[in-house]
């Protein structure tokens, strides 16, 4: 599904000769947090942790109330974010999977038009060895500092496919990397497109802010988990570093930023709905997302729900770039969604549970990786190149696991299978945002108008990880 290198060549010349396209089109930084629950922020109402970066962004920027990530946990989600797919489509059905290379990225596509890329911070889709086409080089990133999972104080990592170790803490390391590429860029002939994937505020929760007695900050609160608000009061600074760092070098008007997490909370009472992190319910999907381009967006709330499979088609859009045959995409461009002229969007599906998650440690797996390279001894993780990404299993149409949610706003479906037995629950999330109200046995016509969606979908999601879309 990858564009054509001549024709790549071809539109990037194009646009390069015909547009001055770094005062025409934006810089685009997206930033992504690490289980950032939606109800962890000032503006969303938190009672105590301190956003104010975040904060002072929803007072000028794009908030959206009803953003979602794709997935209830880290790594699906961050394959949904770079294709605009589901993450079954792409391979990527649980945490620790890997991309398939045969993907079109966001990155790739960007990269083709002109953009200069960047990836810094956590990974968690494929290697980040060289010469693997699952590193971030593979996906479509000229310079990358990433680790294959979450990482925290003096974290091992790879610049390039070169491992290092880094002493600090390591959402200050990945945003430090973000900013030297900024700064080395803007003046450039190229508009920048920047990835940056904080490891906070996932555990172990280690890292803390730059504020006197830091260590003790929130221990005071009621609450069991102060390490993780120190982190998201962390990575606040960062987001603050970096809108200085635009307005120093002079492109904060032309720059598309935004913020948002991978999947939701881990603190049920603030995570915005029902559960927390890896459930389909609201509280394992809901985050907060805010997006700035003061050129273009004023100040504004989004009520229409998205999610971050929106991303791909609505940057790919914005930064003029083609994509011959693109496969099935699950988001929308958000062009209209955030001008007004458009308030519905088509269903949203959700999927989890479906195959377990694979272990993915960052620091043991780089640290090995690079005592090997030191030594001159052999790799001793050759089967984290490429994992299965080349095996195209034969899944059946009817085979639906796991839990499985259909947003159709403001209702939402979901349909539960275990060992063979089928269960759906039905909510209105206006009237019921914590859906603890089953409407299934008092709608049942509307449980299956949308059992009929939910389910098609998933076979389409099936039919295209068994590799139906990369045959064309």
């Amino acid at each position: 599904m990858k564009l054509n290198p001549i024709c790549l060549a071809a539109l990037s010349l194009f646009c390069l000769c015909s547009r001055g396209f770094s005062d025409e089109r934006p810089h685009i930084v997206l930033v992504m947090a690490d289980d950032h629950g939606y109800g962890d922020t000032g503006y969303t109402g938190h009672p105590f942790v301190q956003t104010p970066h975040l904060d002072a962004m929803a007072e000028t920027g794009v908030v959206f109330n009803r953003f979602y990530a794709s997935a209830p946990v880290c790594s699906p989600t961050r394959a949904s974010f770079m294709t605009g797919r589901h993450p079954f489509r792409t391979n990527v059905p649980n945490h620790g999977h890997y991309m398939r290379p045969h993907e079109m990225t966001m990155a790739e596509a960007l990269k083709g038009v002109g953009y200069v890329t960047g990836h810094f911070g956590k990974w968690h889709i494929g290697s980040v060895q060289p010469d693997s086409p699952t590193n971030p080089g593979g996906a479509g990133f000229d310079e990358w500092l990433s680790g294959l999972n979450f990482f925290d104080n003096d974290p091992y990592l790879s610049r390039n496919g070169h491992y290092e170790q880094i002493k600090g803490p390591g959402t200050v390391i990945s945003m430090d990397a973000t900013i030297d590429f900024l700064t080395r860029h803007h003046n450039g002939d190229h508009p920048m497109f920047t990835v940056t994937w904080f490891p906070s505020p996932h555990d172990p929760q280690e890292e803390l802010p730059d504020l006197a007695q830091a260590s003790k900050l929130y221990n005071d609160q009621d609450t069991k988990k102060p390490g993780y608000f120190r982190e998201i009061t962390l990575l606040d600074q960062q987001v603050g570093r970096l809108q200085q760092t635009l307005t120093d070098l002079g492109i904060r008007d032309n720059t598309l930023f935004l913020y948002c997490s991978d999947n939701g909370g881990l603190v049920p009472a603030s995570s915005g709905g029902r559960a927390k992190k890896g459930s389909i319910y609201e509280g394992g999907l809901r985050v907060p997302a805010i997006l700035q381009w003061p050129a273009k967006y004023q100040a504004k709330q989004v009520e229409t729900p998205a999610f971050t499979a929106d991303l791909y088609p609505t940057l790919i859009a914005i930064g003029l770039a083609n994509v011959e045959h693109q496969p099935p995409l699950d988001g929308i461009d958000l062009a209209d969604v955030i001008s007004g002229k458009r308030n519905t969007r088509p269903g949203m599906g959700f999927w989890h549970g479906f195959r377990d998650g694979q272990g993915t440690w960052s620091d043991r797996i780089i640290k090995a990786l690079m005592e090997a390279e030191m030594a001159g001894n052999p790799n001793p993780h050759p089967e984290r190149i490429l994992k299965n990404v080349n095996e195209f299993p034969k899944l059946e149409n009817l085979d639906s696991r796991g839990h499985a949610a259909w947003n159709a706003w403001p209702w939402k479906l979901h349909r539960i299978e275990k060992q063979g037995q089928v269960k759906y629950e039905l909510y209105h999330l206006i009237d019921d945002p914590m859906e603890a109200n089953d409407l299934s046995q008092q709608d049942s016509p509307r449980v299956r108008k949308l059992a009929t969606a939910l389910e098609a979908w998933q076979q389409s999601v099936l039919k295209s990880w068994s590799g139906a879309d990369y045959s064309k």
